[in-house]
């Protein structure tokens, strides 16, 4: 497909990543989250206004599309649940996220684990008080935030929440809305604000695994915040403390 001159924003509704994109070629551009996956839909648009509002109501008036082969596999709209790169991508950078805290709220911790290539790099860290989906959120912001915009990689995270809200285009729905869903606010917007900025500006393939299901680095990532959650002075979670907040 040639993408018009005059369409410089492109709403993908079904992709690897579903998004507006101020781009069609490059490296963040759309056509990557639609070349090659089956049944993908996406519209290019004139203005950012409608194709967030296109991408938004779920309707593309005009949509292009690319047909699944007949002999291809459907694939589900979820993430995958295995660890592992999924289908044909070749990323050699893996980031293993982990978080969760001792009684809900309560003292917390989150732990990283990124694999490139040979190398290997931990981080964890805690607070006194906060939630066990602040703590996924946090783990995700620490490790991409080690790595430089345009890094293509994978993160395995066993947080349903985490992987279906950046998947399946939740969480930039919310921020798109001021950061309300239609049953209410959204919870945690600072963390997710933080992480879609990260998230946006690299390449991420992303996978669900199983918690406490033998994944190696899942459980290493899964001690490191056990780990951090009980060292003395954790410091506070400001985003938390500092307003009324339920359970996130």
């Amino acid at each position: 497909m040639m993408a018009s001159s005059k369409k410089k924003y492109y709403a993908v509704l079904r992709g690897r990543r579903p998004g507006v994109y101020n781009a069609w070629g490059g490296p963040l551009g759309a056509e990557n989250q639609v070349r090659g996956y089956p049944g993908a839909v996406f519209k290019g648009f004139a203005t950012l206004a409608e194709a967030r509002q296109s991408l938004e109501s779920g309707k593309l008036p005009g949509l292009s599309r690319r047909p699944t082969a007949p002999s291809a596999r459907r694939k589900s709209a979820a993430p995958q649940q295995k660890a592992g790169v999924s289908g044909d991508d070749d990323r050699a950078i893996r980031l293993f996220t982990d978080g969760g805290c001792h009684r809900n709220p309560g003292p917390g911790g989150w732990g990283v684990v990124l694999l490139a290539g040979e190398e290997r790099r931990e981080a964890s860290g805690g607070f006194r008080l906060t939630t066990n989906n602040r703590m996924e959120l946090y783990a995700c912001i620490a490790g991409l935030a080690m790595l430089p915009e345009g890094t293509r990689l994978t993160l395995y995270s066993d947080s349903r929440y985490v992987i279906n809200a950046l998947a399946l285009g939740w969480a930039r729905r919310w921020r798109a809305h001021g950061w309300r869903r239609t049953d209410g606010p959204a919870l945690n917007p600072d963390l997710w604000g933080r992480l879609l900025a990260l998230f946006e500006k690299r390449e991420v393939n992303l996978v669900w695994v199983k918690g406490h299901a033998g994944n190696p680095e899942n459980e290493r990532c899964d001690r490191l915040a056990g780990e951090a959650m009980q060292h003395d002075d954790l410091p506070p979670d400001s985003g938390y403390e500092g307003i009324a907040s339920p359970v996130g």
